[in-house]
C-alpha cells in the first residue's frame, strides 16, 4: 500500500469511529442538556398560573363592581322618581292660594 492509501484508510477509519461514537447521546448527557430548559418551562408555568389567578381575581372584582353599579343606578332611578314626586307636590302647594288663618 502506498503512503497515500494508508493515510486515506486511516482517515476513513478515524471518521467512522468518530461518527459511531458521537452518533448516540447518553441519557445523562440528554438530561444535562434538557435540565435548564425544563427549569425554565417550570418557572414560566408557575408564573403563568400566578398570572391566571390574578386575572381571574380581577375579573371577579370587575363583575362585582358592575353588579354594584347596576344596583346603584337602579337606586338613583328610584330616588329620581321620588324627588320628582316631591317637586310636583311642592309646585301644587305653591300654586294654591294661601289660606288665611281663622281667628
Amino acid at each position: 500500500m502506498s503512503a497515500y492509501a494508508s493515510k486515506s484508510l486511516l482517515a476513513v477509519v478515524a471518521l467512522a469511529g468518530a461518527v459511531s461514537l458521537g452518533g448516540c447521546a447518553t441519557k445523562s448527557f440528554v438530561r444535562e442538556q434538557i435540565a435548564p430548559v425544563s427549569q425554565r418551562v417550570d418557572s414560566l408555568e408557575s408564573r403563568l398560573q400566578q398570572t391566571d389567578g390574578t386575572a381571574k381575581a380581577a375579573l371577579a372584582e370587575a363583575q362585582a363592581a358592575s353588579g354594584q353599579a347596576q344596583q346603584n343606578g337602579q337606586r338613583l332611578d328610584q330616588l329620581g322618581g321620588r324627588v320628582d314626586g316631591v317637586e310636583q307636590r311642592l309646585t301644587v302647594q305653591e300654586q294654591k292660594p294661601a289660606r288665611r288663618p281663622r281667628h
